[in-house]
């Protein structure tokens, strides 16, 4: 494969996130082929970045492709990934990596034996509110971690294949994992269907070995949206309220609890608003995907991170 200097990127799939990718990756410049079952959409998308339409083994077949973008059904990521990687392509591949840990560690296998770069779209790491709480958490800001917690409710999408845990918790699930520094030591989940049979809410529970706790909450049955992510440490709390216009995104409550066997004395601060300059999370997410292809450097959601997500995706299934 010819390394292109700058990259040039297809994308496969034109479906709502396929078109976003097609659409940020023309904006920077590294848009060179759109692929679709549908060529006639597949061209429609394409034409105003000047990119070129075709069936997806003529991307694959295509030398001066230097990366794919997966933007597929979830029963078909890994099965693309591989073939793109067995051509010496780079791979972005949107969450979840896989359906099954197995075949995840599979392409991640593949592609650190290739020595292609494997990333999974797992876009809320790149969102500068959390950039943001993952500075305060590591500079010691909140004290000692002991608890993480995130709720991501709606109503909608329903899917016959894709349950709501499948569907909606990676995207928490990723940031756990990049807070803690590594994967729970237990996982239990409880879950339930409300329409269609399938899972439409879930609870993960986490516990890991530094003695923090993790909780995870999904539902694509509820009649108001909340996208909250919490971590609690020893000296105060932060919330990230993903609903909350950019200045009031991310708060820090300071607490203290303190007192005898018989009475228990607490105290909550207003909230500290944290800065938080306003970003495209999707913009910066595939910028990171280009370095990492240019310097040969690791995702910080990598092939390894994707796998660790559907570990525990099974685990709060079974």
């Amino acid at each position: 494969m010819a390394e292109a200097n700058p990259p040039r990127l297809a994308v496969i799939g034109c479906g709502y996130w396929g078109r976003n990718h097609v659409r940020t990756l023309g904006e920077l410049g590294h848009l060179h082929a759109v692929s679709d079952l549908d060529l006639d959409l597949a061209a429609t998308v394409a034409e105003p970045f000047g990119a070129k339409a075709c069936p997806v083994d003529d991307v694959f077949a295509d030398e001066t492709v230097d990366a794919v973008v997966l933007a597929l059904p979830a029963q078909l990521h890994s099965e693309f990934a591989s073939r793109a990687i067995a051509d010496g392509k780079h791979v972005f591949v949107e969450k979840p990596l896989a359906l099954s840990s197995v075949d995840g560690a599979r392409v991640a296998d593949e592609a650190a034996t290739a020595g292609r770069v494997l990333m999974t779209g797992h876009i809320l790491r790149y969102h500068n509110a959390f950039v943001a709480l993952q500075k305060l958490v590591e500079g010691g800001g909140l004290g000692n971690i002991r608890y993480l917690q995130s709720h991501r409710l709606g109503f909608g999408k329903f899917h016959s294949r894709f349950d709501a845990l499948w569907d909606l918790a990676p995207h928490d699930l990723s940031l756990i994992l990049t807070l803690t520094g590594a994967e729970p030591v237990d996982v239990r989940g409880v879950g339930g269907a409300v329409s269609i049979g399938t899972t439409d809410f879930a609870h993960v529970h986490m516990d890991f070995a530094r003695g923090i706790g993790a909780h995870v909450y999904v539902s694509r049955h509820s009649p108001y949206r909340e996208r909250r992510f919490m971590v609690i440490g020893s000296e105060g709390m932060a919330v990230w309220d993903d609903l909350e216009d950019w200045p009031r995104k991310l708060a820090v409550y300071r607490h203290r609890i303190g007192g005898g066997e018989d009475a228990i004395a607490f105290s909550l601060s207003e909230p500290e608003l944290v800065s938080v300059q306003p970003n495209l999370a999707l913009t910066d997410e595939l910028k990171h995907f280009l370095r990492c292809i240019e310097t040969k450097s690791t995702p910080f959601t990598d092939g390894r991170q994707g796998v660790a997500v559907l570990r525990i995706l099974e685990a709060a299934s079974g």
